[in-house]
């Protein structure tokens, strides 16, 4: 199977749909590989606009959410960037892309940090990272989610890949005046919203940006198993 063309279809599908519309968004679902990111009994599927299974009854998310996700964080080269949910690593490689484009000098770019619960999966995302070449500017660091990750605080945008039953305070303290967070909020047994916030001056302004179905996050702030 040809997984460039393949790619190329997908991106030209998501745009005819309105849903890619920035071109540093689309540029970077060009060239990060999916199917090097699904496990191998999906790699030809890995251009299906649909979730795959991974490892421990978790998804890689579909193409169309990595897509929105990205175009409402507004990414931009530099950002200090913060996902809660590694999965696979695919989406901390799309944001990469990104944040910190290989043709920028070093100290121009920016940096993922994504946070983990699942040890299996944090492996699974380190060894893809590393594979396609992400792994100098992508940090996987296993623990959870809902306490953010203080170390390297605050930040430009915060990406979470897991319903929350609200919007975890470490995160809200951990962004940057002026940053971006987007997360899915509601019910783990139905659908949830996906919330755009931005924090001016300390106040947190949210919008609803339409329905999505996301894995549960778990931790303090989150769910209980």
């Amino acid at each position: 199977m040809n997984f460039e063309e393949q790619r190329k279809l997908l991106v030209n599908r998501l745009i005819e749909m309105g849903i890619l519309r920035k071109q540093e968004v689309i540029r970077a679902m060009l060239k990060v590989p999916r199917e090097e990111f699904v496990l191998p009994k999906y790699r030809e599927q890995a251009y299906v606009d649909t979730p795959l299974p991974t490892l421990e009854g978790q998804t890689i998310s579909a193409p169309h959410m990595v897509a929105i996700m990205c175009e409402l964080l507004d990414l931009k080269v530099g950002h200090k960037v913060l996902e809660i949910g590694a999965g696979s690593g695919y989406h901390a490689a799309v944001c990469a892309e990104i944040v910190a484009p290989i043709d920028v000098p070093i100290e121009k770019r920016g940096h993922v940090y994504t946070v983990e619960i699942i040890k299996e999966l944090v492996e699974f995302a380190r060894n893809n990272l590393k594979r396609t070449g992400y792994d100098d500017r992508v940090t996987v660091i296993e623990g959870n989610g809902t306490l953010g990750y203080p170390e390297a605080a605050p930040y430009d945008r915060i990406l979470v890949t897991a319903a929350a039953p609200s919007i975890p305070p470490p995160l809200e303290e951990q962004l940057k005046d002026g940053g971006k967070m987007v997360i899915p909020i509601g019910d783990i047994h139905s659908f949830q919203e996906l919330i755009l916030v931005e924090k001016e001056k300390g106040i947190l302004k949210k919008k609803s940006c339409g329905c999505c179905v996301f894995v549960p996050l778990y931790g303090r702030y989150g769910w209980s198993k």
